[in-house]
């Protein structure tokens, strides 16, 4: 079997797929911009929205990672021709993903004041967060079963329907953010921090309800899940355990990060809350491309196309330095209004405008660490990926912002980093991947 590997089809698949990835940060961003600009309590507030936002981003990382071991599988049946082996595998792993966000849910709830006292958050900036986390923890179950679901496209090489719901739910959120948070004269009591976390449960409820729409009506998936488990369910379930503990090593990454950036004072969490979601953004700007590599890397193993395999990874080198260079030219050319998007104070913005360069500077690196995270996914190579994301935490990070620190870089320590985090991550993913499809062409 064939699989089309030009621009114009890894286009086809990135595009969509760059729009429905921003939407998670997106429902972050407009909280974080919103909230930064209210007149009650805005640093405050802001710090607990960037708080939340890194718990949040932890959990839907480390449980959504059901969506990649759903299209690696489904992809790499569609290329072998199985597709019909494989069609009742994705109803058994959402419900199995969606009884495990229940159980977070009914852990994390009562101890969300201990959980973010981890994070050094205390006094005002506390109890914003516990108000904020207790609402938006409940769309959680939404967003695990979309993730499912745009796995389960993704696995059929289709990105198109993922985009459609991202950009419903990110419009949605957008509106409904500046209804709840400011309030509608005579008609919607202005509800501060409480009405950005309705305003993003409310769109991903609904974003879940698109999903099961556009997956009964579009594909032959059936959501019904059958009592027997399918054969595939141990290979599932050791994919997202690899991939559970790989995301608990970058998620101590983030905790540091945000642990650290938030012992400096309230100016610097609230400074480095816009940067790691600007951050984030750019993460899943780029991860376009990582999902074109993801979906057709899949479906190239399966038909054992090696030659392709290397075709495919050579040309998303390219176009993800070039989306990684973009971001880091735009960022540039708007360098001081990104930061008054979020906030008019001072201080805040001083120390975002610090460090901002390192996040620009830092895209390209990004791009091509997590392109391949993304092909690396796509053909199922999880343990990899899991003994690769420790080693780099635990060897290049935590080192790394230890010792900065010691030196009171603040906010230059994390970002510093981080940038050496994500260049730990990227190199040894190329040369692993040479090492293992190179042999197989030439001796194919």
């Amino acid at each position: 079997m064939t699989t089309d590997i030009s621009l114009k089809n890894i286009n086809r698949l990135a595009i969509p797929a760059l729009i429905a990835g921003v939407a998670e940060p997106i429902l972050s961003l407009t909280d974080t911009a919103i909230i930064g600009n209210v007149e009650l309590n805005p640093t405050e507030s802001l710090a607990a929205v960037g708080i939340v936002a890194t718990f949040l981003s932890m959990l839907i990382w480390v449980f959504g990672q059901s969506r990649s071991a759903i299209s690696s599988l489904v992809s790499q049946y569609l290329g072998a021709n199985k597709l019909d082996a494989i069609k009742t595998l994705p109803a058994q792993a959402i419900f199995i993903m969606i009884l495990l966000s229940l159980l977070i849910i009914a852990i994390t709830y009562p101890l969300a004041a201990s959980i973010f006292k981890l994070y050094n958050a205390e006094h005002l900036i506390l109890d914003y967060s516990v108000v904020y986390y207790k609402i938006r923890v409940f769309g959680f179950p939404f967003t695990l079963f979309t993730f499912a679901v745009f796995g389960t496209f993704r696995g059929l090489q289709n990105t198109f329907y993922p985009m459609i719901i991202a950009i419903v739910g990110a419009s949605l959120n957008i509106i409904l953010d500046f209804m709840f948070v400011y309030g509608v004269e005579g008609y919607v009591p202005a509800m501060h921090i409480k009405g950005a976390a309705i305003a993003s449960v409310i769109a991903q409820m609904v974003m879940a309800i698109l999903a099961v729409i556009f997956l009964l009506k579009k594909t032959e998936i059936s959501l019904k899940v059958k009592l027997q488990l399918h054969p595939e369910i141990p290979r599932f379930a050791m994919m997202v355990l690899n991939l559970f503990v790989r995301t608990l090593a970058l998620n101590v990454t983030l905790y540091f990060a945000t642990r650290f950036a938030t012992s400096y004072g309230k100016d610097y969490i609230a400074a480095y809350t816009i940067g790691i979601n600007l951050w984030f953004l750019g993460a899943f700007i780029i991860d376009g491309y990582a999902s074109a590599g993801n979906i057709l890397s899949g479906k190239l193993l399966g038909s054992k196309s090696y030659g392709q395999l290397i075709g495919l990874s050579n040309k998303l080198i390219r176009y993800g330095i070039l989306v990684g260079l973009t971001l880091t030219a735009l960022g540039a050319s708007f360098y001081y209004p990104i930061g008054r998007i979020f906030t008019e104070e001072a201080q805040v913005l001083k120390a975002f405008y610090d460090i901002f360069w390192i996040i620009l500077a830092m895209q390209p690196l990004c791009a091509l660490a997590f392109i391949f995270d993304g092909m690396f996914k796509g053909m199922g190579k999880m343990r990899f990926l899991r003994n690769l994301l420790l080693m780099a935490t635990s060897l290049v990070f935590l080192p790394m912002l230890f010792i900065l620190d010691s030196f009171d870089l603040k906010l230059y320590a994390v970002f510093i980093a981080l940038t050496f985090w994500m260049l730990a991550r990227g190199l040894p993913l190329i040369i692993k991947f040479r090492k293992l499809f190179l042999p197989k062409v030439e001796n194919h």
